[in-house]
């Protein structure tokens, strides 16, 4: 028998789930939704991926926008998708969800003719489920005949492989027909045929979880201890109870004359936000265990935990932790009961889950505004051409990257607004400001923290907000106090709806820099809260600057993506040199340099001593040999 390349597949729903944002409101009131991917056996698979496991996913998506987003983003979680099948006649199924109070979670599921709902026996492939060491089925698809012939035959392929078999119950009556569509909170109707069904699976289930009234329908009474002992009778299985804030209690053998007498984990009580999705996160804590053969104290421990998470914050598989982020709370607990309102968990989810990039990011930077517009009064041209001037940047940077990854671009939304569109076509990493240009103070192109928030809302999530800041640490008390208050204030906002951010820090402007100069100021912003995914600093002095500039990164936010290198207009050979001596600090991943590359072509351009060809030629070749002096830099 081959090993398994999988630690687990998990089989069955698959959606697009749509969280209201007004919470404490009707769902008939909602106006504004967050996008997430849903579905038991999804959200598990995202959660134990999360928990440093390699899981895979047998469903079906449709062949459109919402088909394509689960998929990528399952890829992009770790997720194994040889298993997800595309139906070209079927449409991705979706739920519609809202958090009315902490008792109260209403939902709608869309899944009339929904492509996961037609899975059927044909998606499951031998050799597939061979390569995995466990797989888990879901209750929900027992409940059509298909689905439950699918699932069957992946529970007799993973035993004639000799790997185990987990159930979690995942009882929604409404999905059974037994409630109308709007009961999709409803947890619990009996049925006698539900519960024949469901008892027909549990003899071939090594693992059974569930919520005290899903382990009722499958045990068939609503007594607890009752259903528990008749899910005995039929399974040898572990069978997990969940039990909210009181944690779970697990029953590996017999089952004792008190409930209280099974086997536990720490229970973790939080302030409930939304239940909805806390069972699959916690699922995937115990799968976490129960697959690494865990003592089952610590599965209930990761169980709980992960559950705690899920319930204190509004989604479901893009809320659960980290296997990072896990360990931080088990080591030292958390001063908030909400959980969402902790600000080192908040970082360290933040930063272990967004999107990957790649290690190295070069950058041509044509986000000026105040410089372009003096070359073309210069120039006696219209402003207006600007825009199309950094429209042939984005041509030029296109013709050197060639398609790879690590390349980028600084565009912004106003004379760069078509560039934008156009970088697009391209994979660019893509950074935008949101600084009112050569401001010092600080000041901000849109004004207001909320308002700050709804305009970054409306950017691409892909974009990085770029915030420069002329600061020295010999700055008056004054100036220092409304630049730290304004890059607070973008910090917030760009964490508030999920943009990455780079900050730029340049001080030689106004004092000297020395070797601790930099580090110094980056230091005071750590110490007010400002962790920026990336930093863009000029160049520096000396290797000692690098060396203290990368220790308080170390010391802050080891989790930071890193430092690209500025231009201020620099000569060719002045940029090189500088490439090599930061090329001594690994924390430098590239350069985001702009006059160096396009400003002799566009006065020329604006001027009409350059055709469209020409300027591209010329940017393209500035931009290429800065990208060759790096990469020879680079180690």
């Amino acid at each position: 028998m081959s090993e398994p390349t999988l630690d687990v597949i998990t089989i069955g729903r698959s959606s697009v789930d749509l969280y209201g944002q007004q919470i404490g409101g009707r769902l008939e009131d909602m106006a504004n939704f967050v996008k997430a991917v849903g579905g038991s056996p999804t959200n598990m698979a995202v959660g134990v991926a999360r928990l440093g496991l390699k899981p895979g996913l047998i469903t079906r998506v449709g062949d459109e926008h919402m088909g394509r987003f689960i998929r990528e983003q399952l890829q992009r979680e770790g997720v194994d998708t040889a298993g997800v099948r595309t139906d070209p006649d079927r449409l991705t199924a979706l739920v519609v969800l809202g958090v009315r109070d902490e008792k109260s979670f209403p939902l709608i599921f869309y899944r009339t003719d929904c492509a996961d709902g037609a899975l059927d026996e044909s998606d499951i492939d031998e050799a597939y489920v061979a390569s995995a060491r466990a797989v888990v089925v879901t209750g929900t698809h027992f409940s059509r005949a298909n689905a439950n012939a699918a699932q069957r035959k992946a529970m007799r392929l993973a035993r004639r492989h000799g790997r185990r078999v987990a159930f979690d119950i995942d009882y929604r009556p409404n999905l059974w027909g037994l409630a109308g569509h709007g009961a999709g909170e409803e947890r619990y109707i009996g049925s006698d045929q539900v519960t024949r069904m469901l008892q027909d699976v549990l003899p071939e289930c090594d693992l059974i979880v569930g919520t005290e009234e899903e382990l009722h329908i499958a045990g068939g009474t609503t007594d607890t201890l009752a259903a528990i002992r008749a899910v005995r009778a039929l399974s040898s299985a572990v069978i997990v109870c969940k039990r909210g804030p009181m944690g779970c209690v697990v029953f590996a053998g017999a089952i004792p004359d008190d409930i209280e007498d099974g086997e536990k984990g720490p229970g973790f009580p939080v302030e409930v936000y939304n239940v909805l999705g806390a069972g699959d996160g916690f699922m995937a804590g115990f799968l976490r265990g129960w697959l690494m053969d865990e003592p089952i104290a610590t599965c209930c421990a990761w169980a709980n935990a992960c559950g705690a998470f899920a319930v204190s914050r509004l989604m479901c598989a893009p809320e659960y932790p980290t296997w990072r982020e896990l360990q931080h709370f088990l080591a030292h607990g958390s001063p908030e009961r909400a959980l969402r309102k902790d600000g080192v968990l908040n970082d360290i989810h933040w930063s272990t889950t967004r999107r990957p990039q790649p290690d190295a990011l070069m950058a041509l930077a044509i986000d000026h505004r105040a410089q372009l517009e003096e070359m073309a009064d210069k120039a006696g041209a219209p402003r207006e051409r600007i825009s199309d001037f950094k429209v042939l940047a984005v041509r030029a940077a296109a013709q050197v990257a060639r398609g790879e990854a690590g390349f980028g671009m600084l565009l912004d939304g106003g004379y760069g607004r078509e560039a934008l569109f156009r970088a697009a076509d391209h994979g660019f990493w893509i950074g935008r400001p949101v600084e009112k240009p050569g401001s010092r103070p600080l000041d901000l192109e849109v004004e207001g923290m909320a308002s700050l928030g709804a305009h970054l809302a409306e950017w691409p999530v892909t974009h990085t907000a770029k915030v420069l800041c002329f600061y020295h640490p010999d700055d008056p008390g004054d100036m220092k106090r409304r630049q730290e208050r304004e890059l607070r204030r973008v910090f917030d906002a760009c964490r508030s709806v999920g943009r990455e951010l780079l900050v730029e820090i340049i001080a030689s402007k106004h004092g000297a820099l020395d070797s601790g100069c930099t580090a110094a100021v980056m230091r005071r912003l750590y110490e007010i809260g400002v962790r920026p995914d990336w930093w863009k600093l000029e160049s520096q002095p000396d290797a000692q600057a690098w060396a203290a500039i990368s220790g308080v990164i170390d010391a802050n936010d080891p989790l930071c993506r890193g430092i690209v290198l500025l231009g201020l207009d620099a000569p060719e050979a002045e940029l090189t040199r500088s490439f090599r001596l930061a090329a001594s600090c690994p924390r430098v991943k590239g350069f985001a340099v702009g006059r160096t590359i396009f400003a002799e072509p566009a006065r020329g351009w604006l001027a009409g001593a350059l055709d469209d060809e020409a300027a591209v030629a010329a940017m393209a070749g500035n931009f290429g040999r800065l990208v060759q002096a790096w990469r020879s830099a680079a180690p």
